[in-house]
């Protein structure tokens, strides 16, 4: 449940003002159809998350629990970092009306997150806790929780967030699960 909780966290917040949620806004502007949007959404992160978190459980029968633990402690550090430096969107994501409003939104956010700090933090958070399936399902819940009311209330709910604030914390989450797997904090999970 600990790995669900924060996954889910950890994401939600770190997904404030991240690009796939100006994505977000982008194509509930454009599309006007929340519904195909949100679905998009969630098959789209659910697919990009099932692959990270695949890939940190890998990580882990690959590397020593010693190393392990100051890889992850560094990642989670490097996190809270890049959480603090404002994400942009490229254009080109935007651009694929082709594919409807289903496939547009689930190609350009499966592209999105493509090496996005959500998905590093999906394989970080898997690998840490080992638990693919909790880490997987909170940081799709995460992902849902930061972007559903960005394609539902769009430009309303944008103005009104204190986006440096959420930053603020999420880097201070990631910084903390930095420093404690550093100190051994996962060494109950067997890192």
């Amino acid at each position: 449940m600990e790995a669900f909780l924060i996954s889910t966290g950890i994401v939600a917040l770190a997904e404030i003002g991240d690009k796939t949620q100006l994505l977000a806004f982008i194509l509930a502007a454009k599309f006007r159809k929340p519904l195909p949007i949100i679905a998009g959404i969630l098959v789209a992160t659910v697919a990009n998350h099932a692959f990270a978190g695949a890939l940190g459980a890998w990580i882990t029968t690959q590397v020593g629990p010693a190393t392990m633990r100051w890889v992850l402690g560094v990642s989670f550090i490097g996190m809270a970092l890049w959480t603090l430096i404002p994400d942009k969107l490229d254009e080109e994501e935007a651009k694929l009306a082709r594919f409807g409003v289903f496939g547009t939104t689930l190609v350009a956010f499966f592209l999105a997150e493509m090496g996005d700090k959500t998905q590093v933090a999906t394989v970080a958070l898997a690998a840490q806790y080992q638990a693919i399936v909790s880490v997987v399902a909170g940081t799709t819940l995460g992902m849902m929780i930061a972007n559903v009311p960005a394609v539902l209330l769009g430009d309303r709910i944008a103005q009104r967030m204190p986006v440096r604030l959420v930053h603020a914390v999420a880097a201070a989450i990631f910084a903390v699960l930095g420093i404690a797997t550093l100190l051994g904090a996962g060494e109950r999970f067997g890192l």
